[in-house]
């Protein structure tokens, strides 16, 4: 009944009680975040499962119900076969009209969604009712307060003409990216501009088949497309994968042989499917670590919202920090050869090298979180306390922490190993 609480936090099975649901059911805070979900279905909560709630927002059954202005499939397939003829201010202007009315939208929560970050900590406050503290295992390895990582998809020639530059950039600024290859039609991707990025110290993913926005147009293409994409993924080295324009779909994504995923978004107000995960926490879809993009993409904030500065990314930084999340970041070089879009993103590295260090922030590649998430996945807190095996790096690397109420607010914080 409570899965998701212990998948949060690492609670010890004896803080999970029944008594959670029934106290949770009659909770004002509760139903105050329920009634952020207007489209949320009423079976959900028929039986009062937490769990069938979460995974409702996770993987965005939500939005089968109400999903204002997203693409019809037509009108995705159509744009897709003649967006080679058409300006890219010709595509602007479509894409804008498209999202218009985007402001509008009341759920998930602009800029950054942290529904299902509050009921895990509203569930936990219940929990502490009979107990003076509860102890969990801490988000991130060796107490960092956040994590961040930065992510590059690669959409043309022009843009994987540039990555070796870009990789220079974000070095400079003490930072290691990952690069999402095209693996077909698109752009040649010899071994040897591969092994560039890897000598470098990034990472190599995958970024859909082709990039012709048919990816999950329907399951049966999907299934044949998600055999080669895993074929690449084996040819590359990629431990991870992103969709193209994040065109996803939760219920198909076990068809991917990846350790990890870096589709859905936290909030899609502004892109061509919306929903949004709801969370600035990875979680799992299958087998697979979702690592949520919480922030703004570049093309977004550039091109559709005409802003060059970095005060809306500074906005949900400090929201997704405030909830220990995972700040991540999806930057495309192909959108990086005009001057103010560089020089807002040097400007956003600047501010982040200052960030991380003044707030004990993680900045690691996308597969090193994944594996962090995996094995904190499987620990336990006697383990803590243990001899490392297997998991030696993680476990050593793993803090205690503590749940408690201070002046009516729930503090989390770690503790010292």
């Amino acid at each position: 009944m409570l899965n998701c609480l212990q998948n949060y936090f690492r609670i010890p099975d004896e803080f999970l009680q029944e008594r959670l649901c029934d106290a949770l059911r009659d909770s004002a805070e509760f139903w105050a975040l329920r009634n952020r979900l207007p489209q949320c279905d009423n079976n959900c909560l028929s039986s009062f499962d937490l769990d069938q709630l979460i995974e409702h927002l996770l993987y965005e059954t939500y939005v089968v119900k109400s999903n204002p202005g997203m693409l019809t499939k037509a009108t995705q397939l159509g744009y897709y076969l003649v967006r080679p003829l058409m300006s890219v201010s010709m595509r602007k202007h479509l894409q804008r009209r498209a999202l218009k009315g985007w402001g509008e939208i009341s759920f998930p929560h602009w800029p950054v969604d942290t529904t299902v970050d509050e009921l895990m900590k509203q569930t936990l406050t219940l929990a502490i009712d009979d107990a003076s503290e509860v102890p969990f295992i801490w988000f991130w390895p060796e107490g960092h307060k956040s994590s961040l990582i930065i992510t590059h998809d690669v959409e043309t020639a022009a843009g994987r003409d540039f990555c070796e530059t870009l990789m220079d950039i974000d070095e400079s600024y003490g930072f290691k990216s990952a690069f999402q290859i095209v693996p077909e039609q698109r752009y040649e991707a010899p071994e040897s501009f591969l092994n560039r990025i890897r000598e470098h110290g990034h990472e190599v993913n995958i970024h859909g088949l082709n990039h012709d926005g048919r990816l999950f147009s329907s399951q049966e293409l999907f299934s044949i497309r998600a055999e080669k994409i895993n074929e690449y993924g084996r040819k590359f080295g990629a431990k991870g994968f992103r969709s193209p324009v994040l065109y996803r779909n939760a219920d198909w994504m076990h068809k991917l042989d990846f350790e990890y995923d870096m589709t859905f978004p936290n909030v899609g107000h502004l892109d061509a499917q919306r929903g949004g995960c709801c969370t600035v926490m990875p979680y799992f879809i299958g087998n697979m670590v979702e690592l949520p993009l919480t922030t703004i993409q570049d093309y977004s904030l550039f091109n559709i919202l005409g802003n060059f500065s970095i005060d809306l990314w500074k906005e949900q930084i400090a929201i997704i920090s405030a909830n220990n999340g995972l700040i991540s970041f999806n930057i495309h070089p192909d959108y990086l050869k005009e001057k103010k879009a560089m020089d807002t993103y040097t400007s956003l590295l600047a501010y982040l090298k200052d960030y991380v260090a003044a707030n004990n922030v993680w900045a690691a590649l996308p597969g090193e979180v994944a594996g962090w998430w995996r094995a904190r996945n499987n620990m336990t807190l006697k383990q803590l306390g243990e001899t490392p095996g297997s998991d030696s790096t993680y476990l050593s690397r793993a803090r205690r922490a503590r749940a408690f109420i201070q002046e009516n607010q729930l503090i989390l914080e770690p503790k010292e190993n």
